[in-house]
């Protein structure tokens, strides 16, 4: 996907987390997120908003620290939020392509990255909040969820930070039923995961299904959409690979 693509499904998803948000009520429980009450869902991604549009419209060439989350609460706390999601829409969508700027995975251009990043993190986060609405969350294109499963496997989890550790080696396999080529062979052990494209390696478990409910399912947002041979290294996955704000 270009950049200008991920800041317009970055915009239309902001949007509809912000409506479905404001029609569940800033108390509803996150049901995807059981610690989590809608406000909190808010908070937080509103707070990461506008720490990457930061990155991005000041240059910073160097970690920063977020601004925290705010005080706010009710009609406040969504205006807020939808404040600070249409500035960094804005930001990104009049950012110089060769904008110079600290990021945390690999990526074509630090602009690149922060457009796809806040698209699959605003994507997650919509579902949570139509999650806490009711009814039926949005489906997800088939291709920007194998994206998102691409940067999870290859960027988020080949960090020495991710928790997804096999005392002996294993191999998980990652396939996206409806997405050409969308396959990925996650190789386990006492190490980071090492995650290589395609089938290039005998698997001990496979996770499979269509590319949206697969991303979520990944994202510890649904159940596997199918499981075969080692149940043991799916449940290994759920129990160690959240993703935590640090």
């Amino acid at each position: 996907m270009e950049t200008a693509e991920f800041v317009r499904t970055l915009d239309r998803e902001g949007l509809l987390l912000a409506a479905a948000a404001e029609e569940a009520g800033a108390e509803a429980k996150v049901p995807t997120c059981p610690q989590w009450q809608v406000r909190d869902l808010v908070r937080h991604t509103g707070m990461v908003h506008r720490w990457a549009a930061a990155f991005v419209s000041e240059a910073h060439t160097s970690y920063q620290q977020d601004g925290g989350l705010p005080d706010l609460d009710g009609a406040e706390l969504f205006a807020w939020f939808r404040e600070g999601h249409r500035h960094l829409v804005d930001t990104l969508s009049g950012a110089a392509a060769d904008v110079r700027c600290w990021h945390f995975l690999p990526a074509p251009s630090p602009l690149a990255f922060w457009a796809r990043r806040q698209a699959h993190e605003t994507t997650v986060h919509r579902f949570d909040a139509q999650s806490a609405r009711g009814g039926t969350p949005d489906e997800i294109d088939s291709g920007f969820a194998a994206d998102g499963v691409e940067e999870l496997l290859g960027g988020f989890h080949a960090r020495s930070k991710s928790r997804v550790r096999s005392a002996e080696p294993r191999v998980l396999r990652v396939r996206a039923t409806d997405t050409d080529d969308a396959v990925w062979t996650v190789r386990l052990s006492q190490e980071p995961p090492v995650t290589e494209r395609g089938e290039t390696a005998r698997a001990d478990c496979e996770i499979s299904g269509p590319a949206g409910p697969l991303y979520l399912s990944l994202w510890n947002r649904l159940p596997f959409p199918r499981v075969t041979g080692d149940a043991s290294i799916g449940a290994l996955w759920r129990e160690n690979s959240a993703v935590t704000w640090s």
